[in-house]
């Protein structure tokens, strides 16, 4: 494999039922930032059915141009027609960058089509960074149960390919740019079809998504027991929030596995993140320390959440809550007044 010849970053731009997924956003602007050091374009590969009017956000997004493949074949995800058509996308374009989203998706996909196409593959990365020297793309993940952070690189073959967890990379601001699509025709796609989809039943979620939340009420093994979750949800409410937690009480069946923030949960940006009775285990704060604002209420005037919180309260998080859920509503009903 002659290295040389392959150029450019490219982002697989994820899109469910015409939606696209908001790590495609910030996967294209990091991949604009990192084709800039390299002196390249960031392509996005856009797979799917009718999706063609998801360009325009995609060159909003910082794309320079839409690789699109667009075929009745791809309307569903399925592991075997889209890992085929990414795999011919990088046979004919040879780009030398190849980023996927950390999603249920991309993590089907990618090491799919590392195999196929003989390159390596670094997994749930918080970090990319090209190498001044070699420019070498770095990959930077948790390793060890997140003990440790690991730099990664691809020396001897190509494209170096990595799946991003959602929420680590900042989205490029919207600047209403149009660019390039690039039709792209793979033939015969329905034969490599090789199961067939009877149902798809969605669950219907109530809740916000946390990634998606401006406020976050994050409660841990300092607030006790489930019951008690009941007052960060009042306090939630009253912010505009949504309830998270830490691992710590995932594990303890207080919380649902998808309200968890953290290396092995989800990463989180909101404008404001109230830390109760969580002491901030390392593997926690790399999922929220981005937070615009962190407030930290925990009893032991030690713990490392204290570090990154912008506002911090010693004391029992089951007494200090609820006081600041009727200061908050006192002060909705000053202003509204």
């Amino acid at each position: 494999m002659n290295v040389a010849d392959y150029k450019g970053v490219f982002v697989f731009a994820q899109q469910v039922d015409g939606r696209l997924a908001g790590v495609a956003h910030e996967l294209l602007g990091k991949g604009g930032a990192l084709a800039r050091e390299l002196g390249c374009e960031v392509t996005a590969v856009l797979l799917g059915s009718k999706v063609e009017k998801l360009a325009d956000d995609l060159a909003r997004s910082g794309a320079d141009r839409v690789i699109l493949v667009d075929d009745p074949a791809l309307e569903t995800y399925m592991t075997e027609p889209y890992a085929h058509v990414v795999s011919e996308v990088i046979k004919k374009y040879k780009p030398e960058i190849f980023l996927y989203g950390a999603t249920a998706i991309g993590r089907d996909l990618a090491p799919r089509v590392s195999a196929r196409i003989h390159t390596g593959l670094t997994a749930d990365c918080t970090g990319l960074d090209i190498e001044p020297e070699t420019k070498l793309l770095l990959m930077t993940r948790p390793a060890f149960g997140g003990n440790i952070m690991a730099t990664i690189t691809c020396a001897e073959f190509r494209p170096q390919m990595a799946t991003v967890r959602p929420g680590v990379m900042q989205r490029a601001k919207a600047e209403g740019n149009k660019c390039a699509v690039e039709r792209f025709a793979v033939p015969d796609l329905k034969s490599h079809i090789n199961v067939e989809i009877l149902e798809i039943v969605k669950k219907v979620s109530g809740k916000m998504d946390i990634q998606d939340a401006k406020v976050l009420v994050s409660g841990g093994r300092g607030m006790g027991c489930p019951e008690n979750f009941t007052l960060l949800e009042a306090l939630a409410d009253a912010l505009g929030g949504t309830v998270s937690a830490s691992r710590a009480a995932v594990d303890a069946g207080w919380v649902e596995k998808d309200r968890q923030v953290g290396q092995t949960g989800k990463t989180v940006r909101p404008k404001l993140y109230v830390a109760c009775g969580i002491s901030g285990a390392i593997q926690h704060l790399a999922g929220m320390e981005e937070s615009d604002v962190i407030v930290a209420i925990n009893k032991d005037p030690g713990a490392p959440i204290f570090e990154v919180a912008d506002f911090g309260v010693v004391g029992d998080a089951l007494k200090i809550v609820p006081l600041f859920t009727e200061a908050v509503k006192r002060a909705k009903e000053k202003k509204s007044a």
